[in-house]
């Protein structure tokens, strides 16, 4: 069964390929993505058709699978099928978008979660038992040290021994230790699967009127680099979608935040969109006008090219007066109530109700406005 390991940096993916090759009794043959092209493939392929015809299977660990386009991926389904190559690829990147459907249903995919900190420090201790000394550092600025290497085993390898190299004469404490070891990036990529994650992450947590936890995920953002911009057009869109009519003052916040970080720049912009956040997080909330026209595109979709009832078509010249444009349209401002209820839909299409306030913030006064014009609506009915 091939498989495909799926997680961030640093969480052991090479290290478990190369324990099931090892439990397997089969060939490995490793290589990267970034690496390799078609005709290093066609040639691991033959030797592995060449290796199962002496009865020796063949592994193929595959990093950074997802570097490969869909042709290349394409390349190891027969291969596969034929029983000649076992296939395991790595990813940090998330398989569903990344990798072809094909390739996907003849695999099974693994999920490895970055690494809490027990799990960090069972890692120091076997590196401390290999190197057969101590970490010099103290318990606080080992906690930092586990802390700063944000889950990724390896980086935390890495910075120990960085550490050892200096050789300090005592521990090291957190503040000594932050002066030999270069600040690490925090793990997100602006392009790829994390970008996606902590964006919804923020909008998720807007939408549950938790503040607390979107400025969180919006620092998170800002520390990995995220272009301010595209966060501000985000918050925007929440404002739209979450909030809607319940708080029309909302989407003012967004754009002025937006305009603010463009004026100011960095880092007063940041401040600007963070009260922008706050604000849609503790807004009531409402995805009615969302809901409605969404409804409204399907039905104006399935309709066709139906033209607008005659009585409130224009009729600029002659010929259109001649023919019914404009006869029978009664003037709202000089009708009852300032209201004529006229029928705006098309002929022949059934009147629909689309947008159903909710009762929570300005739209429980837009829903009784909306039930006030019903009612006007079914007194004037003939």
């Amino acid at each position: 069964m091939s498989l495909i390991l799926w997680g961030p940096p640093g969480v052991g993916k090479t290290t478990l390929a190369r324990l099931l090759s090892q439990n397997s009794n089969m060939e490995m043959v490793s290589i990267s993505a970034v690496f390799s092209g078609v005709a290093e493939l066609r040639k691991i392929f033959e030797q592995a058709k060449l290796r199962l015809t002496e009865g020796v299977a063949t592994v193929l660990f595959v990093d950074e699978i997802h570097r490969f386009n869909r042709s290349q991926q394409d390349s190891f389904l027969p291969y596969i099928e034929d029983g000649s190559i076992t296939l395991i690829g790595a990813t940090t990147e998330n398989p569903s978008f990344e990798l072809n459907s094909a390739l996907l249903s003849r695999a099974q995919v693994l999920i490895l979660y970055r690494l809490n900190s027990v799990e960090l420090e069972s890692i120091l201790i076997r590196a401390e038992a290999y190197y057969q000394q101590s970490l010099p550092v103290t318990a606080d600025a080992r906690k930092l040290l586990i802390q700063q290497a944000d889950g990724d085993g390896r980086t935390l390898i890495s910075l120990a021994e960085i550490i050892w190299l200096q050789e300090p004469e005592s521990p090291l404490n957190p503040d000594q230790m932050a002066l030999i070891l270069a600040r690490q990036a925090t793990n997100y990529d602006k392009s790829g699967d994390w970008h996606y994650n902590l964006i919804s992450a923020l909008h998720k947590s807007v939408r549950s009127s938790d503040p607390d936890a979107s400025l969180y995920w919006l620092a998170r953002m800002f520390n990995g680099g995220e272009d301010p911009r595209y966060i501000a057009r985000r918050v925007t869109r929440m404002a739209i979608e979450d909030i809607g009519l319940t708080d029309p003052n909302a989407i003012s916040q967004c754009l002025a935040a937006w305009e603010c970080y463009e004026r100011v720049g960095s880092p007063e912009g940041e401040l600007a969109i963070a009260q922008a956040v706050v604000y849609l997080a503790l807004a009531p909330k409402s995805n009615a006008v969302y809901k409605a026209f969404k409804v409204a595109m399907s039905d104006a979709k399935r309709s066709g090219s139906l033209i607008p009832p005659k009585h409130i078509l224009n009729a600029p010249t002659k010929l259109m007066k001649e023919i019914g444009y404009g006869e029978g349209y009664r003037y709202d401002h000089d009708e009852k109530d300032g209201f004529s209820g006229q029928n705006c839909f098309p002929d022949g299409l059934t009147r629909s109700t689309y947008y159903q306030p909710v009762e929570r913030g300005f739209e429980r006064d837009l829903r009784k406005r909306i039930q006030y014009f019903s009612k006007l609506r079914q007194q004037q009915q003939p």
